[in-house]
């Protein structure tokens, strides 16, 4: 039996289209007024409320990258009462969880 993986991640069309729009998916329109450690608190933010792992995974390890400490990190989900989050981060586009999730436009999900 042949072991060897058949599908082409990066060879297959359909995958690459797919990869393409997941990519253009967390890409500002132009550039963000919002520095890259609050950009990544943001992302991180709609990756809990999306419930996606290593979207999670991925954004925290950036915004440690970019600077943020382990207690901001750790306070993400109580971000409008956590008191080491200034005023101008609360009023981030979505900051707060009042808006809709990212990527669900409008739509509810099934239960």
């Amino acid at each position: 039996m042949d072991t060897e993986a058949q599908f082409g991640l990066f060879t297959n069309p359909v995958t690459a289209r797919y990869l393409r729009r997941l990519a253009a998916a967390g890409t500002p329109d132009g550039p963000s007024p919002l520095p890259a450690a609050t950009q990544e608190l943001v992302k991180i933010r709609a990756s809990q409320i999306n419930g996606c792992a290593a979207c999670l995974d991925q954004h925290t390890k950036d915004a440690a990258h970019a600077g943020e400490s382990p207690v901001r990190l750790s306070l993400v989900t109580a971000w409008r009462k956590a008191t080491v989050v200034t005023e101008a981060e609360r009023a981030a586009p979505g900051a707060d969880g009042t808006g809709p999730p990212p990527g669900r436009r409008g739509r509810r999900r099934s239960r």
